[in-house]
C-alpha cells in the first residue's frame, strides 16, 4: 500500500520539474543550425511521396473551424474539406472513411505538379489552395451531423478570399458576381462521405448564391429541382445537391421520391433521395444535369419525375458511346449557361472493375479517364463548390479506387481555375 504514493510522488516530482524546453532553446541559440551535420550535409527535411502528415497532396493544413485566431485569419481561395459521414447509405456503409482513402490516395500528387493535358498546376493556376481538414461529425444523430456539416460549410463561405498567391499575376476570383451580396467567397471541394452531404452544402450555398444548377455526376437517376446538371446519373448512384445553382452529377441519380424510404422526416433523407428534397426546398434550378446514369430503375416514370419534379435531364453511360464526349460538353455547357454550378462527382460512375471501393457498385461504367476527360471539358463554368463522393475504401484493393478520387480532385482544382477547357495538345497527331 506504500508503493502507490511513492510512484504518484515520483511522478509528481519528474512533471513539476523545469521543462526542457528552455534549455533545447538554450542549446539552439548556442548553435547554429544550418551547421548541424543533417542539414550542413543534406539540407531541409523534405517530405518524401510516402513519408509526412497526411493532408491532400502534401499541402498546407489547418483545422480551419478551429477557433483560434490564427485559423480564422487564414485566409485561401480554395479548401480541401472532408465530411466524413456515412449514416444515410441504404447498401454498403464505410463512405465515412473516405476522406482518409483520398489523401492517401493523394500521396503521388502534389498541387505544383504540371499537368500537361491542362498546360498547368493547381498552385501555378494562381489560388491559395488549403486543406482545412474534416468536420468532427455525429456518427451517432444523423439530424445533428448534417447540422454541423451545413453549419461547418457556412463557416468557411463566410471567411475572406486569400485572392491569389501571386504566382500567376492573371488569376482571378470567380465568385464575386454570383454572389447575392456581390462579395468573393471561398470555393471548397469537398471529400465525402456518402452522398447525403450534399444537402448539407446546397443548404449552406443557396444562402450565398440562391438556387444554383448541379451537375451530377453518377450511376443512376435522382429526382432535383430548377436548374441543376446531374452527370451522376450517367455515372454513378448518388449525387445531392441544394442550392440555387446549376449541378452536375456523375453517379446515381440520387433524385428518388423520398415516401419511398419511410414516412418519417429523417427516414425520407437518404443518400439517394436527397437532390429530391433540395428541389423540395428550392435549393437547384431546373437545368441540372445526371451524367453517366446506368442503373436499374422502377420504371419510364423516373425519369419524368427526374425532369419535371427534381429538373435533372439524364446522360446515360451508354450515350458516350452513341453521341460522343464532345456533344455531351455541349449540351451540359448550354444546358446550365451562365448560373452558379455545382459538380458532384460519385465514385460509382466508375466501372467498378477500376473503382470497386464503393457503397453501391454498378457494372458498365465510364472509365477514369472518360471522367477525367469530362471534367476538363466543364472549365470556364461558374463552379462555386464540387464533391468527391462515396468512397469506401473496406471495398478497395490496392487504394486504386482512393488513388482514382484523388487524381480527380487534383483536376477539379485546375479545371475549376481556368477560364475555358484546355485547347487540344499540340503533340505529333496536331497535323495528322
Amino acid at each position: 500500500m506504500l508503493i502507490q504514493p511513492i510512484l504518484v510522488l515520483l511522478v509528481q516530482t519528474a512533471f513539476s520539474s523545469t521543462s526542457p524546453t528552455s534549455d533545447i532553446a538554450t542549446r539552439k541559440s548556442d548553435s547554429n543550425v544550418a551547421q548541424e551535420p543533417w542539414s550542413s550535409k543534406y539540407g531541409s527535411q523534405d517530405d518524401l511521396e510516402y513519408t509526412g502528415p497526411l493532408s491532400f497532396m502534401h499541402m498546407e493544413y489547418e483545422r480551419c473551424l478551429d477557433s483560434n485566431p490564427l485559423n480564422i485569419d487564414t485566409r485561401f481561395d480554395i479548401a480541401v474539406f472532408g465530411m466524413p459521414f456515412d449514416t444515410k447509405t441504404s447498401f454498403r456503409p464505410g463512405a465515412r472513411f473516405g476522406p482518409f482513402a483520398i489523401r492517401v490516395g493523394s500521396r503521388r500528387l502534389s498541387d505544383y505538379a504540371y499537368d500537361f493535358n491542362y498546360g498547368a498546376s493547381p498552385r501555378g493556376l494562381g489560388a491559395k489552395i488549403l486543406d482545412c481538414g474534416d468536420v468532427p461529425v455525429s456518427p451517432f444523430d444523423p439530424a445533428k451531423a448534417l447540422d454541423q456539416m451545413e453549419t461547418a460549410y457556412t463557416t468557411l463561405l463566410q471567411r475572406s478570399v486569400r485572392n491569389g498567391t501571386g504566382v500567376n499575376s492573371d488569376y482571378k476570383d470567380r465568385t464575386g458576381g454570383l454572389a447575392k451580396d456581390g462579395h468573393s467567397h471561398p470555393r471548397i471541394v469537398t471529400l465525402g462521405g456518402d452522398h447525403t452531404i450534399v444537402l448539407p452544402i446546397l443548404r449552406s450555398l443557396n444562402k450565398v448564391y440562391g438556387p444554383v444548377s448541379v451537375g451530377n455526376i453518377l450511376n443512376r437517376p435522382s429526382g432535383l429541382a430548377d436548374t441543376s446538371v446531374n452527370i451522376g446519373n450517367f455515372l454513378g448512384y448518388r449525387s445531392k445537391l441544394t442550392s440555387n445553382a446549376n449541378s452536375i452529377f456523375l453517379v446515381y441519380s440520387d433524385t428518388w421520391d423520398p415516401s419511398l424510404f419511410g414516412d418519417t422526416p429523417e427516414e425520407e433523407i437518404t443518400h439517394g433521395t436527397f437532390f429530391a428534397i433540395a428541389a423540395r426546398e428550392g435549393l437547384m434550378t431546373n437545368t441540372s444535369v445526371h451524367a453517366g446514369i446506368r442503373t436499374r430503375l422502377f420504371g419510364p416514370q423516373d425519369f419524368t419525375y427526374d425532369n419535371e419534379t427534381v429538373g435533372f435531364q439524364v446522360i446515360s453511360a451508354e450515350d458516350l458511346d452513341d453521341y460522343g464526349m464532345p456533344r455531351i460538353l455541349d449540351y451540359i455547357r448550354k444546358r446550365v449557361g451562365e448560373s452558379p454550378v455545382y459538380l458532384s462527382v460519385d465514385i460509382d460512375v466508375i466501372d467498378p472493375s477500376m473503382a470497386p471501393g464503393t457503397g453501391t457498385p454498378e457494372v458498365g461504367g465510364w472509365t477514369t479517364r472518360e471522367v477525367k476527360r469530362l471534367i476538363r471539358g466543364l472549365a470556364g463554368l461558374n463552379i462555386v463548390g464540387a464533391d468527391v463522393v462515396e468512397v469506401s475504401p473496406s471495398y478497395d484493393h490496392a487504394d486504386i479506387t482512393g488513388i482514382a478520387a484523388a487524381d480527380i480532385v487534383y483536376d477539379i482544382l485546375n479545371m475549376m481555375q481556368m477560364d475555358e477547357p484546355p485547347a487540344l495538345r499540340n503533340g505529333p497527331l496536331a497535323s495528322v
